[in-house]
């Protein structure tokens, strides 16, 4: 299974803002675009969806930034790509030019079976799991600016 980017920049967004938490430090759109070498543009949609989930909370002007809500440090992490990545299937078996083996192939099953225990794991998992442990090292180190270095 392979996971959008912007599925990627949605849950670097919320680990990013977790880790940040514990040092008061002021995120934002751009902050998170540099230290995940992405588009500010890109991560502003993944923003903007989170904050539609209610996982983040956006301040605009000049003290602005994002805020993980309480819903965002507890929602499991396989409710989370659920939501950023859609309810797509594994394989397309339609479409325009549908697979000859559609009506007794048994792999479109396997594969939607395969789909739900990945998404069964991740749901073990919550951000604040992933961010928790203080001894881990911070791959997106925060400057004293609240930027990313």
């Amino acid at each position: 299974m392979h996971l959008t980017r912007f599925t990627d920049l949605g849950l670097r967004t919320l680990m990013l803002l977790s880790s940040g938490e514990s040092e008061d430090r002021r995120i934002t759109t751009r902050t998170i675009a540099s230290g995940a070498n992405a588009s500010e543009h890109h991560v502003a949609k993944a923003v903007s969806k989170l904050s539609e989930l209610g996982m983040v909370h956006a301040r605009r002007g000049r003290v602005g930034g994002l805020v993980l809500t309480e819903a965002g440090r507890t929602a499991s992490i396989g409710w989370l790509v659920r939501e950023l990545e859609g309810d797509r299937e594994v394989i397309e078996c339609g479409g325009e030019s549908p697979c000859p083996l559609i009506a007794a192939c048994r792999l479109r099953r396997v594969l939607a079976d395969a789909k739900e225990a990945f998404y069964r794991e991740l749901d073990r998992y919550t951000v604040t799991d992933l961010t928790a442990d203080t001894r881990l090292p911070i791959v997106l180190q925060l400057t004293t600016e609240g930027n990313l270095r």
